[in-house]
């Protein structure tokens, strides 16, 4: 009979190892970069559409020894995996009297010589055509007039901690914060890297490519950027060219606070001419918003689709544990 026991207990407990290492395992596939999905917007033969990644680990913390802290995001997200690209533009054209400005390239070239004002405009066109809110509040008719901030007036658009953008709207410009994680935080071993290739190493220069470790910077000037689906290697995420090709406008002031529609935003990334520095985690520049004038300079779009919070991994194993070892207690208080 004890011999017996004994089997069953070991058993038993080899059944709760498995369903632990189970539990770990989808806690780590959680971390590991996965695709949110493709959406399109417009219609008719002006149809165009945008690939998200989501980016996860809610709660993660920032980084402490870039040019500010930076990083943590309390929420999951989607990002854009490509740039925006020359042919998005065209179409958005198409599709409303607004007008924003491009560089003759070829249509799969990022959109560059766009202000922020211009990017918001499109990201405002992304929500309303698709029956969402606009998330940056434009009270002037000019393409290129400055946003004025949501205020407590705005009932449910406003939000204390970031006066920019509404709270209800679902596409974006990545925040400073939004746009850092993408690029240079390492989910599985929860660090920062230096380059938005997932690595402290330098990037190998290219004109384009996709190859892992590769990014489009140090070329010359008549080369341009490269196509957005060929904009280097991805990041630990997975998503393309957030280092080199071009600069990214982010949504946040230089200075962080977002208080004034005018204020200098933040650029990001490098472009194709940018010399390694550009690339690194330690750097941002900035412009003001209606700078239209930067061939180098383009963006890419964020989703606020997911409105379920999602535990951090490390509670979720703790939960799962618990609720183990409450159940194998259950049963040896019974035998």
């Amino acid at each position: 009979m004890g011999s017996f026991l004994l089997l069953l207990r070991r058993s038993t407990c080899s059944r709760v190892l498995n369903i632990a290492a189970g539990a770990l395992a989808i806690v780590v596939s959680m971390a590991m970069p996965s695709d949110a999905g493709i959406v399109t917007f417009g219609s008719d033969g002006n149809e165009f559409s945008i690939e998200f990644v989501t980016i996860g680990n809610p709660g993660n913390p920032a980084n402490t020894t870039g040019p500010s802290t930076a990083g943590s995001v309390g929420y999951t997200y989607d990002i854009g995996k490509f740039e925006v690209s020359q042919d998005m533009i065209t179409k958005f054209n198409a599709s409303q009297s607004l007008q924003i400005t491009q560089d003759s390239r070829f249509e799969n070239s990022p959109a560059t010589s766009v202000s922020w004002n211009e990017a918001a405009r499109f990201v405002n066109w992304l929500n309303t055509s698709t029956g969402n809110q606009e998330a940056y509040k434009f009270t002037n008719n000019g393409v290129n007039d400055d946003i004025d901030l949501w205020t407590e007036l705005d009932t449910l658009d406003y939000d204390a901690a970031n006066p920019y953008r509404s709270k209800r709207a679902k596409y974006v410009l990545p925040s400073y914060n939004e746009w850092y994680k993408a690029a240079y935080y390492d989910p599985i071993n929860s660090q920062y890297f230096l380059y938005a290739t997932g690595s402290d190493t330098a990037p190998t220069a290219v004109a384009s490519g996709t190859s892992a470790g590769t990014a489009v910077y140090d070329q010359s000037y008549l080369q341009y950027p490269a196509d957005v689906y060929q904009a280097g290697g991805l990041s630990p995420y997975g998503v393309m060219g957030l280092g080199g090709n071009v600069f990214e406008w982010d949504e946040s002031s230089d200075d962080l606070a977002n208080s004034s529609g005018a204020s200098f935003r933040g650029l990001n990334g490098g472009s194709w001419m940018s010399s390694l520095s550009a690339l690194s985690s330690s750097s941002r520049y900035s412009d003001y918003p209606s700078n239209e004038a930067s061939t180098s300079v383009g963006f890419r779009v964020a989703s606020l689709s997911s409105d379920v919070a999602v535990p951090e991994p490390s509670m979720m194993v703790i939960g799962t544990l618990l609720g183990i070892g409450g159940l194998f207690g259950q049963r040896r208080i019974k035998r």
